[in-house]
């Protein structure tokens, strides 16, 4: 049984690579139960919870991974989500690897995100916001870099410390990179949001959203969470899904759906479905594109697989 750290493991995962490997799993295809996600009991004012993601493909491979989910770790300077992830052979369940769970989630939630952006966003969009400059949003540059010509990355988050952490790096790399303090005007003026966040209440209002904007929410993964307002639903805009489960997941959509805003049927597609159109998707430039993802272990496997065969 092989061993990651998360610094082996960030070294095998490449973003050109990952987005190529995540959508050739998406094409192929793979086992994937619904997830288990389970209440633990904190404070009276915290909603801490566990996440079970098996997956597997026939023949191949077989991963398990588990999440612990904290919102109120800020308050003591810890990450809010800490993952383990273990690959086994799916002929004779024999453990393979264990993984740096942490890595794999921030890693393929960000090259998700930017295979999406990839297939729906304004194909010249230079401007990019983004909301949450943790663990996953950190390296949301890195991946959309891999795959649209972002010129002008604006962050935002209400952690100055990592909003400066963040910039600091971006500018040491010689990328164009600011702080700002004024979201809605930080939204009006970008060609993509991407929030990734733990928010309980929502961040951006879609009035802040002008023609042709890509908002791409990877952050509410539960009925109670939220990063943006249901009018973002609303109005000349295609909502796509990164699959089926996020209607049943995450608050982004179950509060809009609840209003009326929209239902199922309005959903223009999921990721698979993207992946399947191989690029060809029609972009009015003036139309607004909504992604919501709430993870998958398809994406999982794809990124632990990759990270054994590069080694």
């Amino acid at each position: 049984m092989k061993f990651f750290d998360a610094e082996a493991t960030r070294a095998a995962l490449p973003f050109d690579k990952l987005i190529d490997s995540i959508r050739d799993m998406f094409a192929k295809g793979c086992e994937v139960p619904l997830r288990h996600n389970h209440a633990i009991p904190g404070r009276t004012d915290e909603k801490n919870s566990v996440l079970i993601m098996p997956a597997w493909n026939q023949g191949e491979y077989l991963g398990i991974k588990t999440v612990t989910i904290f919102p109120n770790n800020a308050n003591h300077s810890l990450p809010g989500l800490f993952s383990t992830y273990i690959l086994y052979s799916a002929v004779t369940g024999e453990p393979l690897a264990y993984l740096d769970g942490n890595e794999i989630t921030s890693r393929r939630t960000a090259a998700a995100s930017a295979l999406a952006a990839s297939l729906i966003a304004p194909v010249r969009a230079k401007r990019q916001l983004i909301v949450g400059a943790g663990r996953v949003g950190s390296v949301v540059p890195d991946a959309y870099l891999a795959v649209l010509p972002i010129e002008e990355f604006l962050i935002w988050d209400t952690n100055k410390d990592n909003a400066h952490k963040l910039v600091n790096r971006l500018k040491d790399e010689g990328l164009d990179a600011s702080i700002v303090d004024d979201l809605a005007q930080a939204a009006q003026q970008s060609d993509i949001i991407t929030c990734a966040t733990l928010a309980q209440t929502p961040y951006i209002d879609g009035s802040w959203l002008k023609p042709g904007t890509h908002l791409d929410l990877i952050g509410s993964f539960a009925p109670h969470m939220h990063e943006a307002k249901s009018n973002c639903f609303a109005g000349d805009v295609r909502l796509f899904v990164d699959t089926d489960e996020a209607l049943m997941k995450s608050g982004d959509l179950l509060t809009p759906m609840g209003e009326g805003v929209f239902s199922r049927k309005d959903v223009a597609g999921t990721l698979a479905d993207l992946v399947a159109q191989k690029g060809d998707v029609d972009r009015p430039p003036q139309q607004r594109t909504v992604f919501k993802a709430v993870g998958t272990a398809l994406e999982d496997l794809a990124t632990a697989v990759l990270v054994l065969s590069n080694t």
